[in-house]
């Protein structure tokens, strides 16, 4: 019969937990992004990263930190996954991951970590490694300098805000947000058009490997919206993108945001499967 255990991974596991990352590079970019950086150990990493091996073989993983994200979890490693997060207890703001080992890890976390703020069941993952001949990128939308972040800020709160329910400044005065954001610009990641003075079209490249990347956080201002910014600015960051990081670029949308999933399409991307959220 097969021998299962699970495990914390300690440092002189990461090339092993590498090999499962990367064997679904697109999936699995935040996760891989912040591995490649921090390493296993859990100070730097955020969080733990627990280990499912079969056989002596290490073969899923789920990161608990900020976020619970089962990676590339048989079923039998999302049952032996929930029990280690049901005894700790839950202690990330959302479960995100591959929809259907997440639905699997939600259906036997609900009934001690239940209710959930929102349940986003299907948000569709969608992927390009080239840009749209249909759409002209916005030749306006461009690199948010360090010495800008007053002016993205409210910008990166407002969308946080409309997408996810709640304020980012909440709890800790927004410390770990504005951290996160002044990252992401300051590593060239961060991109806008901003007339007056004022961002109207904004997203980011939030994870980062050399196989994939992932586009995040496209937000228009809502007196610009239905003139088409969000193509033709989603057109530029993709050209930055495939240009300057990666050869695939990703993102995922909610099912129900017709128009967004619309406009990606025609700037080139395509649905290639699902993501699914829990948000607390």
């Amino acid at each position: 019969m097969t021998q299962t255990t699970t495990r914390v991974l300690e440092p002189s596991d990461l090339g092993a937990a590498l090999a499962v990352l990367e064997s679904e590079p697109v999936a699995n970019a935040f996760v891989t992004s912040r591995v490649q950086v921090a390493g296993l150990d859990p100070w730097r990493l955020g969080g733990e990263m627990w280990g499912w091996y079969a056989d002596g073989r290490l073969r899923s993983l789920c990161y608990s930190g900020a976020n619970l994200v089962p990676i590339c979890a048989t079923p039998e490693a999302v049952r032996a996954f929930a029990d280690r997060a049901r005894r700790a207890g839950r202690r990330c703001s959302s479960i995100v991951g591959p929809a259907e080992p997440t639905a699997r890890l939600w259906r036997l976390l609900e009934p001690s970590w239940g209710p959930a703020r929102d349940v986003r069941a299907r948000q569709p993952l969608m992927v390009t490694d080239r840009p749209s001949p249909d759409v002209e990128p916005d030749p306006y939308v461009r690199r948010i300098r360090k010495e800008e972040m007053d002016v993205i800020m409210p910008a990166c709160v407002a969308m946080f805000t409309e997408e996810v329910g709640i304020s980012p400044m909440a709890g800790d005065g927004g410390l770990l947000y504005q951290a996160r954001v002044a990252e992401l610009v300051g590593a060239g990641r961060s991109f806008a058009r901003v007339d007056d003075g004022k961002v109207v079209f904004k997203a980011e490249i939030g994870a980062a490997t050399s196989q994939a990347c992932q586009i995040q956080g496209v937000w228009v201002a809502p007196e610009y919206r239905g003139r088409g910014l969000s193509e033709t600015g989603m057109a530029a960051v993709l050209r930055y993108a495939l240009d300057d990081v990666a050869p695939v670029v990703s993102l995922y949308v909610n099912d129900y945001n017709l128009p967004a999933r619309a406009a990606y399409r025609r700037v080139g991307f395509q649905e290639v499967g699902a993501f699914m959220s829990v948000l607390f």
